[in-house]
Order: structure tokens, then sequence, then C-alpha cells
């Protein structure tokens, strides 16, 4: 018998704007010491350190997600924003690869590739992604460039959603507590495994955890060698995917440019909807993304180890693993 979420990670739509945890401003001493990381001098930066403190704490222990606004990206070239990205996520936790190559830091834009292509990857097109999670403890996103129109940011508490199931479905609650295929990702040569199972959602050692890629599902199931998903499988999943998108469950907004958003993965959903880029290049849409692995994140459950790499709280998990090229 499963038992509600009761959690400050419990929250619906537009209530998580009004939650103390949620928007975090620079002050003058922190905009100060940023512009001393931005110059390179090696200084102490203990505004920062405590404002990264207390937000990784609110990620694990309060609504799961936090924005960060007024970053001086304005007229910084890419490179510049990557370093000072990167700078800021490593005293948030320790940033993991997003690739098989080694990136900590991805950049989210259209890079106008073919459905075909096996480099494509959702954040490299202009679609709509559907609400999922990513394989880290932690997402974050810095806005360089909004799009012309659209690619704006749905969140959703999926504690709530749980506990919606649980009131409403509790059948198609227990198809989710029970593991899914997932199939390796395109990108993620450095894996040799062709999958793993792992559930949507599980509790352990009293932590809740949810965990969605619909797409890597669908690929799995789609195998020859695996089964096809069951009609209770398929009910389950669009469940979760209708609650989600129901307007009073998730909370929706546009990142601007210097806005640094966090999620913690395990007890949030996101999406980002279709936009249209301007026609010059140098104003196209670019958002920069990392994966955190922080040092207070929750156990989870042993099948996560195929794609975390370890399931213990505290422990450094998730992203790619790097390829390792034969002579």
């Amino acid at each position: 018998m499963h038992e509600p979420i009761i959690s400050p990670c419990v929250w619906h739509g537009e209530e998580l704007f009004s939650r103390e945890d949620w928007l975090h401003e620079l002050t003058p001493e922190q905009t100060g010491e940023i512009e001393s990381l931005k110059a390179g001098t090696e200084s102490p930066t203990p505004e920062l350190d405590r404002l990264c403190s207390g937000i990784r704490i609110s990620l694990e222990e309060h609504s799961g997600a936090a924005l960060l606004r007024g970053l001086p990206v304005e007229g910084m070239d890419a490179a510049c924003a990557k370093k000072l990205f990167l700078m800021l996520a490593s005293k948030i936790g320790t940033p993991v690869s997003q690739s098989a190559d080694g990136q900590l830091v991805f950049s989210v834009k259209d890079a106008g590739y073919k459905e075909d292509d096996p480099r494509a990857r959702g954040p490299n097109t202009s679609k709509k992604l559907t609400f999922h999670s990513d394989r880290c403890d932690i997402i974050g996103f810095l806005c360089l460039k909004q799009a012309m129109s659209g690619g704006e940011n749905d969140i959703v508490s999926s504690a709530a959603i749980h506990n919606i199931l649980l009131r409403d479905n509790p059948k198609l609650l227990t198809e989710l507590y029970r593991p899914f295929y997932y199939k390796r990702h395109n990108v993620d040569t450095g894996n040799s495994s062709p999958y793993c199972r792992q559930p949507v959602f599980s509790v352990t050692q009293g932590k809740f955890a949810c965990n969605l890629l619909r797409v890597l599902i669908n690929r799995a199931y789609a195998m020859p060698e695996l089964p096809d998903l069951t009609k209770l499988q398929l009910e389950a999943l669009d469940a979760v995917e209708h609650i989600a998108g129901l307007p009073e469950m998730h909370a929706g907004m546009l990142q601007q440019p210097g806005d640094m958003l966090l999620m913690n993965n395990w007890v949030t959903l996101h999406r980002r909807s279709e936009f249209k880029d301007y026609p010059e290049v140098e104003r196209k849409r670019h958002i920069l993304r990392v994966w955190i692995s922080p040092p207070n994140n929750r156990p989870i459950d042993p099948l996560f180890i195929d794609n975390y790499g370890s399931v213990e709280a505290g422990s450094i998990r998730g992203g790619m693993v790097k390829a390792t090229t034969q002579d």
C-alpha cells in the first residue's frame, strides 16, 4: 500500500512562485563577487557561497525549484558565460558529464539537425518537449538569449502528481512503482548496456523519487528483444503527462537573460514549449545547461545504479560515462 507524499516538495501550479525558496536576487555584495570571478581574481566569495548553500538545501528539502535572477551575462561571450556558470554550479555540487565526451556545460539551442540524425537531442531542436527529468540530481539552466517567441518552461511537482494518482487511480500508481525499460540514449556511447530498468516512482529510506524520460521508454519497448508496453503501462504513463499538463498543476515561466533556473530532478518534472528563433545567428535562443550532483542528495532505488553509477545518499552520481577510445 502506497502512502501520500507529505513534504514541502508537494505544491500545485503557480503556488511555487510565492514560495520563499523560489526567487533569489543577487545582492550588491554577491554581484561584486561575481565580477571578481569574471575578472579571474582568486579571492574568497563568502556571500556567493552562502547563497549557493541555501539554494542547495532548498532544492533538496523544500520545493525542489529555484530561480537565481540577475547574473551579469549581457555582452558576455559564450565561453566566459560557460566558465562563470560552471563556477557557480560547482558551489552547489559536482558538475557531471552530459555526453560521452565529458561535456560539463551543454548549449541548449537549435542545431538544425534532421529527425534521424544520431546527434540530435531534444534540447538541440526547437520543438516542444514533454514533461521529463534528466539523468542527474539537479539540473541548471542559464539563459543567455531568449527566442523571438515561445521557449517557455513549465515545472511541476512530481510528488503532487503522485498524490493525485494515489487518490484517483491507485492501480496506475502501483504500475508506476514497477520498473520500466529505458533504452540507452543515442549519445550515451560510453555506456555498454543497450537498456536498463528503473521505476517512475519510488521511495527509498523514506525519500521520494520520480524519474521519467518517456522518449527512452518508448525506444526501449520498440526494440525487438523487449516486450511491448502493456495497456496498463501506457495508461499509467499517459496519466502522468495528463496530470502534469493541467493548468492548475504546473508553473510556467520564461527565463530572461541572466536567469539561472535550478530544479531537483527527483521531485520535479519540466518541459519546454516550441519556439521560433530570430533569423540572425547572433540573436538565436541560447541556454546553457549543467547537471549537478550535490553532497546532500537523497538515497535512490537500487535499480538506478545502471544509469547513475551510485544510489547512496551523498554520493557523486549521474551523467554519462566518458567513452574510451581503442588504439
